[in-house]
Order: C-alpha cells, then structure tokens, then sequence
C-alpha cells in the first residue's frame, strides 16, 4: 500500500516518500534538480520484466527518467521522460519509493517514482496529440526488456533498486496491476454572494478555468479514459478542456450535484459503487458538500491503515483538486484500493 501527496505549487518544494541518500544538513548547501520515472512493468509468459535504458554519457543503466520542467506536474515529467526514452505513451499506476543522490556535479537530484505500463490501442486519444520525438542517441543508446532479477543486477546505481524492490513486492499482492479512480473537486468557482442566477449555473473563475486547463496533464498522465461529472456548469467547466485535450466525452450526472445529494446521499455511493467495479481508468468531478459521502463511500474499498490518507475534514480538497485511488481488481476478488495520492496541479 502506498501514499503519495504530490507537492502543491513548484516541484522544488516537494517532499516524497522513501527518499534516500543525504540528509538535510546536505541538501541545504546544494542546489537541488527535481525529476520523475517511470518504471515501466509488463508481464511477459508470467515473468515480471522492467525497461531499463543505457545512458552513453554516463555509461549507466537506469529506468526511464526526465527532469522535471518548470510548472510541470510531477506526473506529467515521469509519463514524458518514459514516452521519450521509450517511444512509447506510457500511463501511471501506483506511486514507488522515490531517491536522492548528489551528482557529480555537487547537485542534489532527486528523482519521483511511479509505476507505468505502455499504452494500449485503446487509450491513444488519452495520449498527447503530437507524436512523441524519436529517442535521441547522444541520451539513450539502448534500452532492454529485462526479468526484474536481472533487471536489478543490471542497474549502475544500487540506490535504484529501491523503486524495484517496491515493484516486486506490490506484484507480489497483486496490487501492480491497477486503474485509478479520481475524484476532481471542481475549479474555483464565483461566489454565491456575486451569483443571482440559477445555482446550477455559477460559473467558474478565470483562477479556476486555469485549474481546469493544469489538471489535463495530471489527469492524461494517468491514463483517464472515463469522465462523469455532475452537470452544473462549474463541474462540466472543469472537466471540459480534458475533453477538448482527448475529444473523450464526459457523461452528466444529476446524482452528483449539490441538490440531489442533499435528497439522496445513497446515489453518490451508488455510483461510486459502479466506478468501483468497472474496469476503467475513470475521473469523477463534483462538489465539496458532496465530497463527504464520496470518500466515505470510498474508504469501504480501502484497508484501515490506506482509508486514514482519504480527506476526512471539511473542505476535503481544495478546489481544482485531485485524489487518485489506485484499484487492484483479481479475478474472484472483490476490487480494492491500494493506493492514494493527492495531486495539486501547478498553476503560475
């Protein structure tokens, strides 16, 4: 089980779990170099393999990376570094133990982990439109399927193995195989106080029409290829421009807004339910008096331990907020979450 809260506004104030290497003495005298991978996983005759690259600058073996641009979201720079070493769209599943080294350089790197599987036929409209850049050979001059042992043998740095080993272990539960749910609270809407038209159409703000645009990377990262959003204006507003980005249409559910889940709170859970179960990387937008009966609805699909990392106080999330649950769903078993992470998509 892993919990992952992605930082908030710039990359560089970001914190991930299982960082090793230098302590914090260290970091403060050098000048720190954020990046995220993507340890790419595929089952091949049963055996567990990983892509491994070669780096000829370095002469090194390590899994797919990229630094981290400026205002780029965490998840976004590890699909990215993983298409373009990989030629190949990549989607994420659960977040792994992250690193930090100091280079040779004197700088601290610190690179963010996630677990990731090519892209089927099937999800290419979720996948950035413009082709991904043919894989530059002064940067990568190799890569390999391996059988994770070999996998790890083969790794330069032995710090690396940390992100495996995680990788193992969660395939070992049966909880490497995993799509996510995501709740989206909606943008940023105009205040009550300044709408006098109907509640249904209270429009978002230009701060949450930018929120809308930052979550499409987040939520393409991930491989979202379901949308339900309740049908006010400020929910379908800020699921919009994913649909624009994928040309996926998102289906409008009255059970989600405000009024209906003041009349009946049971339908939320109902359709909760049904996200549960379908096997589908699906998005959920709706609203903060909803967001209670949602993530209590969720937490019966999570261990006691993973359930304490669902929000559990009002205001739950901050608007244009994300929480992505990673569910593990094995033939015979009923689906269950194995994974959380709450993602603040960057806005300038």
């Amino acid at each position: 089980m892993k919990v992952r809260k992605i930082p908030k506004n710039k990359v560089s104030g970001g914190r991930v779990r299982g960082l090793t290497g230098v302590g914090p003495q260290s970091m403060r005298r050098v000048s720190v170099i954020e990046c995220a991978g993507a340890i790419v996983w595929r089952l091949k005759d049963n055996v567990l393999e990983v892509l491994l690259i070669h780096r000829p600058r370095y002469d090194d073996w390590s899994g797919p990376t990229g630094k981290v641009d400026p205002g780029e979201p965490l998840a976004a720079a590890a699909v990215r570094g993983g298409q373009a070493e990989t030629v190949k769209a990549v989607h994420l599943g659960i977040a792994l133990p992250g690193l930090q080294y100091v280079t040779l350089e004197g700088e601290l790197k610190r690179v963010h982990y996630w677990a990731a599987q090519v892209a089927g036929p099937k999800d290419a409209a979720v996948s950035a439109r413009a082709p991904v850049s043919p894989v530059n050979p002064k940067e990568v001059d190799q890569t390999k399927w391996l059988p994770l042992a070999q996998a790890t043998k083969k790794l330069t740095r032995a710090a690396d193995r940390s992100p495996l080993g995680a990788l193992a272990a969660a395939h070992e539960r049966g909880e490497l195989d995993t799509q996510p749910v995501m709740v989206v609270r909606h943008g940023k809407a105009l205040a009550r106080s300044q709408w006098h038209g109907q509640t249904g159409l209270r429009p978002l703000t230009p701060l949450g029409t930018a929120q809308a645009h930052a979550l499409v990377p987040v939520l393409s990262s991930y491989g979202i290829s379901h949308v339900v959003t309740s049908q006010w204006e400020r929910c379908a507003a800020t699921m919009a421009p994913y649909e624009d980005h994928t040309r996926i249409k998102s289906l409008p559910m009255d059970v989600l807004t405000e009024a209906s889940h003041e009349r009946n709170p049971a339908l939320v859970v109902q359709a909760v339910t049904q996200l549960m179960e379908n096997d589908q990387a699906a998005a959920l937008c709706t609203h903060r008096p909803v967001l209670a009966t949602l993530f209590g609805a969720l937490s019966q699909w999570a261990s006691p331990a993973l359930a304490k990392a669902i929000p559990r106080k009002d205001p739950y999330l901050a608007p244009g907020t994300a929480l992505v649950a990673h569910v593990a769903r094995a033939p015979g078993r009923a689906p269950r979450i194995v994974g959380i992470e709450i993602v603040h998509p960057v806005i300038f």
